[in-house]
């Protein structure tokens, strides 16, 4: 899952989302996968809320904890040398790197990646992506929440 829908479990709502994305998932029969780099992102996110005064630390730090101790969310390393290796085959294609972290992550642990970002989601057109999917993982989507709920 892409970091947007783990923001409400540090505090930060989106507008037009489910509070709840990952635990209506997983209810569906779904299993989760987080890339480390999403827990900086959303370390990272909760910081900019909490130095404007709209966020508590604790809040924040309550989230994340509540999202890495979780049994049911599995952690995907970044540091592994096959997403590395992915992540960077990617990057020719995606110009954000933490996109092609989380998105190899997901290549290589998982089945879909759910994201709304439209980078993303504009790679399922583009033939330099059909040939990485065919060499790694040939059942793999990038799909929407909608899609998935």
């Amino acid at each position: 899952m892409d970091t947007t829908y783990f923001l409400p479990a540090v505090g930060v709502t989106i507008k037009g989302f489910p509070e709840d994305t990952p635990m209506k998932l997983i209810e569906n029969g779904h299993k989760i996968s987080i890339s480390e780099i999403t827990i900086f992102e959303l370390s990272a996110k909760g910081a900019k809320y909490v130095a404007t005064g709209t966020l508590t630390a604790e809040r924040a730090a309550r989230g994340i904890r509540a999202i890495i101790y979780d049994e049911r969310i599995t952690g995907v390393p970044m540091y592994d040398s096959s997403v590395l290796n992915i992540a960077f085959s990617l990057r020719k294609i995606l110009s954000d790197f933490i996109d092609c972290l989380i998105l190899s992550s997901a290549l290589n642990q998982s089945d879909v990646l759910v994201t709304e970002d439209e980078d993303m989601q504009n790679l399922r057109k583009r033939r330099e992506f059909q040939e990485l999917l065919q060499k790694t993982n040939p059942k793999f989507e990038i799909r929407t929440l909608a899609d998935m709920l």
